[in-house]
């Protein structure tokens, strides 16, 4: 491809990752981030790690004068759309403000883009719009229903692409639905800095490990699962970024839109993950059971085949590759981009 692949959010968790390995594999790489939940020190680090310049403009999608402003500048043929909210109980108690970000923000992409010509878009979705899931492994034609407003505002985004590409056939849309992302690139260079207190499990063991949180509170221990805690679908981050490589390489072959899962295909408890961290941190890390928590489902792993039919891709590191890498940025970076 002669052009250049726009990424939205792309100094984010997953976006900074996506965006190392496009520019590794010879992608020439713009990014918008407004940084709301992210740091610019995230690129300088991924042109630093591959020898590449990061084109990069700090912009709000919800501007879509600025925004167009950014494509008429650069010569792009194809766009990943990360930007947007993305904590489940923020989300429920600022409903307006998610749906106005994530929606409104994908709306004015997709004016730009109609715009200005351009109709090939990877969308990064989420497995929360399959809600409680009904049996595992969940595969694409499972019911969706997310169960609170930042799911809901991904299934919503999901509608809108389908629907948009009924109105165009020229378009090329696939949505990404992505289990539980974890781990980091293993220079240990970047990786995941979430604000605040983290939602999710392998950032906060992490920053028990490091001393930065005094210990990890279990969700209950009272599942009916192996040892009692929730099973999810942990896939590392480099798998992940390599899934949107992927999907932009075969997006000319995949008209219309589609939905796929990224995922490894099989659960781990969070008793597993945290014997998993220990191991990589190399001493037992404190924790307490404490109640379970509203809303969280039992079990949710992928049927990753679609995956690896359409896009040829499938999930390659393992639990403790993950957790070593984890381990290796968070060490490495004890308060995360910022200056300690």
């Amino acid at each position: 491809m002669s052009g250049a692949v726009l990424l939205t959010g792309g100094a984010g968790y997953i976006g900074s990752h996506t965006c190392l390995v496009l520019l590794e594999a010879g992608h020439d790489v713009v990014v918008v981030d407004d940084l709301s939940n992210a740091s610019e020190e995230s690129l300088r680090r991924v042109a630093e790690l591959t020898g590449r310049p990061v084109a990069f403009h700090q912009v709000d999608l919800r501007d879509t004068e600025a925004l167009d402003a950014v494509v008429a500048e650069h010569p792009i043929e194809s766009v990943v759309h990360f930007a947007g909210l993305k904590a489940v109980g923020e989300s429920v108690e600022q409903p307006l403000r998610y749906y106005d970000v994530n929606v409104g923000g994908t709306v004015s992409l997709l004016d730009v883009l109609q715009r200005r010509g351009i109709r090939r878009l990877v969308f990064s979705s989420s497995a929360t719009v399959y809600g409680e899931p009904e049996t595992v492994p969940i595969d694409e034609a499972a019911p969706v229903g997310a169960t609170n407003p930042y799911g809901r505002t991904k299934l919503v985004i999901e509608q809108i692409l389908a629907d948009v590409a009924v109105a165009d056939p020229a378009w090329h849309m696939v949505a990404l639905r992505y289990f539980n992302p974890v781990g980091a690139h293993p220079s240990g260079r970047i990786g995941e800095d979430p604000r605040g207190i983290p939602n999710n499990l392998m950032p906060f063991v992490m920053q028990v490990a490091v001393g930065r949180r005094d210990e990890l509170v279990v969700f209950g221990d009272d599942y009916p699962t192996p040892d009692g805690t929730c099973v999810r679908d942990y896939i590392h981050v480099m798998d992940l970024a390599e899934g949107h490589r992927a999907a932009l390489d075969r997006l000319d072959d995949l008209p219309g839109y589609r939905p796929v899962n990224l995922g490894t295909g099989s659960g781990s408890t969070v008793l597993e993950v945290v014997a998993a961290a220990s191991r990589a941190v190399g001493r037992r890390l404190p924790r307490r059971v404490g109640d379970r928590r509203a809303g969280d489902v039992v079990a949710s792993f992928a049927d990753p085949s679609r995956a690896q039919q359409v896009l040829g891709w499938q999930a390659g590191r393992g639990l403790d590759e993950m957790c070593a890498d984890a381990w290796r940025w968070q060490s490495n970076n004890p308060q995360g981009y910022a200056t300690p």
